[in-house]
């Protein structure tokens, strides 16, 4: 026999269920995001962001990525896994801002909300894209190198790649501002590394064969920039002014040497934290807003230090 108090309990019962339910919803929430690697400190930075956001909103991340960032094939394979899994949402950095289209286009289709990271696609499937804004932050990089060179000279390029959005947006920034802010400086070659430190090393030591005027030579990206470094080093060339993109240890190490002359540092910890945050927002069916610029700043030996360049570099 049922008696008033029963009832109450029972109700009682019912209502810690649903509370209990709705948490579990958040708690089991799951974005998957996809990086362009794990080998460069940047990737363990933004990781390191992604983390604190899965913490603070209750939801499971995992964070995944290629050896190196010339294999499309075997991200898109980490794509199409993480596909498999049904996830709430998905963080995706595009090794090929094209090749990733049609698994990105089977997510849209099963409803699974895509935030791009790092690096866009050519599509407007992802509904956000958490990233730095590459052209500028190139344009001032080619800004820094005329100025050190004194508006006048020959510089290379030594890029990670021609296929990814910051491949592509960080070369371009670069040469477009050189050519239509500081024509007196003339860029000699552009040379593709894939983002690996051992190539690049090898292609500035050809590069500074071919072009013995060389006066400068910019690396688009972390890996690029350290094979710069170590190129321009084990040639025995001096006089030639570097400039790299991102901030791991061997290229702070490098500014505090002299051996480089400064860099453009991005917020790595500010786009994984972004872009997870993104990514649980459209889950709910939330609105995201279409960029999400995660800022970016120069660094060199003079403010390296300084508490607001400090935050945003990392190791």
């Amino acid at each position: 026999m049922f008696t008033r108090r029963t009832l109450i309990g029972a109700a009682a019962a019912l209502s810690l269920t649903a509370m209990s339910s709705g948490a579990m919803a958040q708690d089991n929430m799951y974005v998957a995001l996809i990086s362009k690697g794990f080998q460069h400190q940047f990737w363990q930075a933004v990781k390191a962001g992604a983390d604190k956001a899965a913490e603070e909103l209750g939801v499971r991340v995992t964070f995944e990525g290629p050896d190196n960032e010339t294999q499309v094939d075997k991200q898109m394979d980490m794509l199409a896994a993480a596909l498999a899994n049904k996830p709430d949402a998905i963080g995706f950095a595009a090794l090929d801002s094209q090749a990733a289209i049609p698994l990105l286009r089977q997510a849209d289709e099963a409803g699974i909300p895509i935030i791009a990271f790092d690096s866009g696609v050519d599509s407007d499937i992802p509904l956000a894209t958490a990233a730095t804004d590459n052209v500028a932050a190139a344009a001032l990089a080619a800004d820094k190198m005329a100025e050190l060179l004194g508006g006048e000279g020959q510089v290379a390029v030594v890029a990670h790649d021609q296929t990814s959005r910051t491949g592509i947006d960080r070369r371009d920034g670069f040469v477009n501002q050189m050519e239509e802010a500081h024509p007196g400086v003339e860029i000699v070659t552009i040379e593709y590394g894939g983002g690996d430190h051992l190539k690049s090393t090898e292609i500035t030591k050809a590069i500074l064969t071919a072009h013995p005027e060389l006066d400068g030579i910019f690396g688009t990206n972390e890996g690029s920039a350290i094979g710069v470094v170590n190129g321009v080093r084990e040639s025995g060339t001096e006089g030639v002014v570097i400039v790299g993109y991102d901030s791991g240890k061997a290229q702070k190490d490098a500014i505090r040497e002299g051996l480089m002359a400064g860099a453009i540092t991005q917020n790595p910890v500010g786009i994984g934290y972004e872009t997870v945050k993104a990514a649980v927002a459209a889950a709910k069916g939330e609105e995201v807003t279409g960029d999400i610029d995660t800022g970016f700043f120069w660094y060199d030996a003079d403010n390296i230090d300084d508490p607001e360049i400090a935050a945003v570099l990392y190791d």
